[in-house]
């Protein structure tokens, strides 16, 4: 696998040893990444005027960006068991555990996702604004979209537990 992991001045990002980084991915300066976490092909996780840390057993999936932003409060928070779908953009926010942001979406500064809640695929989820636990919300500007079933807060679970199998598997011939 060829992936680039860079010191920014004081800042060496720590990974789990149980991670997986796929290959194209840059991780820099103060990242943190917990155990079983995968980073799919060609994200950038950028902890230069601030820190992310990314929770035990999530996955952030193909192209998507991670980074922070240099005032207060500017750091970017992924919790546990967290799926963030390909090509997203995370930006100085919190992420609670078992939230479920959709491909293509872009979270903006200080916005807050709670646990067990989803963001709908291609939404933009404006500065500050907070998804409560249990709602969906879905386009751009992201608004409330509806409350989530039994079934779809299930799936949050099923889809991080299908992503730390993948990567078992990938682990396993690479």
């Amino acid at each position: 696998m060829s992936y680039h992991i860079l010191k920014y001045k004081d800042y060496e990002p720590k990974m789990d040893e149980s991670s997986f980084i796929a290959d194209g991915v840059r991780i820099i300066g103060n990242v943190e990444i917990g155990r079983n976490a995968s980073i799919w092909f060609n994200c950038v996780i950028r902890g230069d005027v601030g820190s992310i840390k990314i929770g035990d057993e999530t996955n952030i999936q193909d192209g998507t960006v991670i980074h922070v932003d240099r005032n207060s409060g500017g750091d970017t928070i992924i919790g546990s068991m967290v799926t963030v779908g390909h090509f997203c953009v995370l930006h100085a926010c919190t992420i609670h555990d078992k939230a479920f942001i959709g491909m293509g979406s872009v979270i903006m500064d200080h916005a807050i996702v709670e646990s067990e809640a989803m963001v709908a695929a291609g939404s933009l989820v404006t500065h500050g604004k907070v998804i409560k636990s249990g709602e969906v919300w879905a386009g751009r500007p992201a608004q409330f979209f509806k409350k989530m079933s039994d079934e779809e807060i299930k799936h949050i679970t099923q889809s991080a537990q299908n992503y730390i199998m993948l990567m078992k598997e990938y682990k396993a011939i690479c």
